[in-house]
C-alpha cells in the first residue's frame, strides 16, 4: 500500500448519474446528496412518486444474498410497472428504519447499502472509457456500465489502484475492483444485448491478465466500488458536485494487489 497524500488533484468529477429505481435508466445530475420521483417511460403517463414514506410493507423481498421486507409504494405505481413490463410487479423502497444490508464484510467492514448490486457507489475515469472504445468497433456510451461517478483527467485505469481518495470535503474507499455481468452488453435505449464490449474486455479485463498471481475466477472488471468513509465518522454536508477535484490518498501499485 503506498500513501500517496493529497498535495495535487489527480482528476475531477465530470459526469454524476443516480439511478432512483434499481436496473432502470440513470439520470445525469450536476450535483447529488448522498443519502441513502418521478418516473417516465415510451407510452405511458408519467408515474408520480411521493417522497414521504409509504405505510404498506411488503415482505418477501430479496437481493442477492439478502431477504427482508421493504416499503410497498401501493397500488398506482405497481399497475403501472406491471402494465409496462408485462407481468405483475411491485414497487419498493428499501426500509431503513427495519432492515440492515450491509456490504462484503471481507472487504469494507460496518459499511452498508441498500438495493444497490454490492456496494453503494461506484466510480470509472472517461481515460479507462476511451481506452476500451479505441479497441471496439462501435464504440459505446458511458451508460452501459452505469456508474455513479464519472471523473476525468487521469490516466486509463488508474481508479483500479485507488484505495482511499478524496472528492472534495468526503472521503471513499476503493474497496473493490467491479466485476462486470452481462449489463455492459445491453444497450441501454433499446433494451437489445451483443456480444460487446465484454468480448473485449475478456481479453484486456480478465483475473488472468490483470490478476496473473491470485486466484482466477473467471471475471472482467471495469470500474472501482466505493463506500464514502465519511459516512462512518459522522460527516455532514454529503455533496458531489460536477467539477469536484478528486484527491489520491492512497493507493496499491498494481492490479494485482488490488482487492477484486
Amino acid at each position: 500500500m503506498e500513501k500517496v497524500g493529497a498535495a495535487e488533484p489527480i482528476a475531477k468529477v465530470s459526469s454524476i448519474f443516480i439511478y432512483p429505481v434499481k436496473s432502470c435508466r440513470g439520470i445525469s445530475v450536476s450535483q447529488a446528496p448522498l443519502t441513502p420521483t418521478v418516473l417516465k417511460a415510451p407510452g405511458m403517463d408519467v408515474l408520480k412518486v411521493s417522497l414521504s414514506a409509504p405505510r404498506e410493507i411488503a415482505d418477501g423481498v430479496s437481493m442477492w444474498e439478502w431477504s427482508g421486507s421493504a416499503l410497498d409504494e401501493g397500488n398506482a405505481a405497481s399497475k403501472w410497472f406491471s402494465d409496462y413490463i408485462g407481468k405483475p410487479s411491485r414497487l419498493v423502497r428499501f426500509n431503513t428504519v427495519s432492515e440492515t444490508r450491509p456490504v462484503e464484510p471481507e472487504y469494507a467492514p460496518g459499511y452498508k447499502t441498500m438495493f444497490s448490486n454490492m456496494y453503494p457507489y461506484m466510480l470509472i475515469s472517461q481515460g479507462s472509457m476511451d481506452a476500451l472504445n479505441q479497441l471496439l468497433t462501435e464504440p459505446i456510451p458511458i451508460n452501459r456500465f452505469r456508474p455513479n461517478i464519472l471523473v476525468d483527467g487521469c490516466e486509463p485505469f488508474s481508479e483500479d489502484l485507488w484505495t482511499e481518495i478524496k472528492i472534495d470535503k468526503l472521503t471513499f474507499l476503493g474497496v473493490k475492483l467491479c466485476s462486470r455481468c452481462k449489463v455492459p452488453t445491453i444497450n441501454q435505449d433499446t433494451g437489445i444485448a451483443g456480444p460487446e464490449p465484454n468480448n473485449t474486455l475478456k481479453k484486456i479485463r480478465s483475473d488472468t491478465v490483470l490478476r496473473p498471481t491470485r486466484k482466477q475466477q473467471g471475471k472482467v472488471y471495469f470500474g472501482q466500488n466505493l463506500v464514502c468513509k465519511s459516512f462512518l465518522t459522522g460527516q455532514k454536508g454529503n455533496v458531489v458536485t460536477v467539477g469536484d477535484r478528486v484527491y489520491v490518498l492512497n493507493k496499491v501499485s498494481s492490479t494485482d494487489e488490488a482487492a477484486a
